[in-house]
């Protein structure tokens, strides 16, 4: 009874500790889950390269699935990703993802359950396991289904889906940034930003709602505003993805080029990539 699925990181447009609203979008980078099933009752989980990561969010999942699919099963899951934790790139719902149509398809269930479902699924996972402060239903749904997404995460509801084809810029530096240790009071002081980035990303204006986004959550996190501000005169929107402490922008890709050369000489990594639409996939 094995299992193998990959979900996809992303980036964001609203963040949405202040109001509960949010918005994200996939890029293409993978998160990838492997899940053995047995008759134990128990379930372990194992993260590649990190041998002291906190596995409580990917071992839930597996729980959560076989207690709606299954029948009692145990079992193993190990992850390897291409998305760095703690990063702001969504690692933890593209690992919640990957687990959960990891274990949909050892139990031969994949098709019993559609992908908005089973990205709730993860979302529960999230909540158990102490990982997220708001659910993250923006983050899970643009990894789980690919494409922008603006949520309700209180409701675990999706406004809207559309695919889009952007080139994006991340730049994150060496640190790592929890989301559940945000500071969450300092957030909601922005709440009448937040509330403009949701209006802006309900009416397509993406690149507009990121930078105030961006502005926003990076000065009530406490992050530098630099890098956007080198940003601005060359794409179309720029932002603080997540709680840090990576930045994205996008764009064309020429200017994104000449970004890149600019986040380059700061500490940590940059990568040009690209939004996807196809969303998380059984392998």
């Amino acid at each position: 009874m094995n299992g193998r699925a990959a979900a996809l990181g992303a980036g964001t447009v609203l963040n949405a500790l202040a109001t509960g609203f949010g918005s994200a979008f996939a890029i293409d980078a993978e998160t990838r889950a492997t899940v053995e099933l047995d008759d134990t009752g128990t379930v372990d989980g194992a993260v590649d390269g990190v041998p002291d990561a906190d596995t409580r969010l990917i071992e839930r999942c597996v729980e959560l699935v076989v207690e709606e699919f299954g029948n009692g099963q145990g079992g193993h899951v190990r992850t390897e990703s291409d998305v760095p934790m703690a990063a702001g790139l969504k690692s933890s719902s593209a690992a919640a993802n990957a687990t959960v149509l990891a274990t949909l398809d050892a139990l031969d269930a994949a098709d019993e359950l559609s992908r908005e479902a089973a990205c709730r699924l993860g979302v529960q996972a999230a909540r158990d396991a102490g990982v997220t402060v708001t659910g993250a239903f923006d983050d899970a749904s643009a990894s789980m289904l690919g494409g922008v997404t603006v949520t309700d995460n209180a409701e675990d509801d999706l406004r809207k889906h559309e695919p889009v084809e952007w080139d994006v810029l991340v730049w994150t530096p060496p640190e790592q940034a929890f989301s559940a240790d945000a500071d969450v009071d300092r957030c909601h002081d922005v709440a009448p930003m937040a509330d403009l980035v949701y209006d802006l990303a309900l009416d397509g204006r993406y690149g507009e709602a990121m930078t105030v986004n961006g502005l926003a959550f990076s000065a009530a996190l406490d992050f530098p505003t630099d890098p956007a501000v080198e940003a601005m005169p060359h794409v179309d929107g720029v932002s603080l993805s997540g709680t840090g402490p990576s930045v994205v922008a996008v764009g064309e890709r020429e200017q994104l080029e000449t970004v890149k050369d600019r986040w380059d000489e700061r500490d940590g990594t940059t990568r040009l990539t690209t939004t996807r639409n196809d969303g998380a996939r059984i392998l």
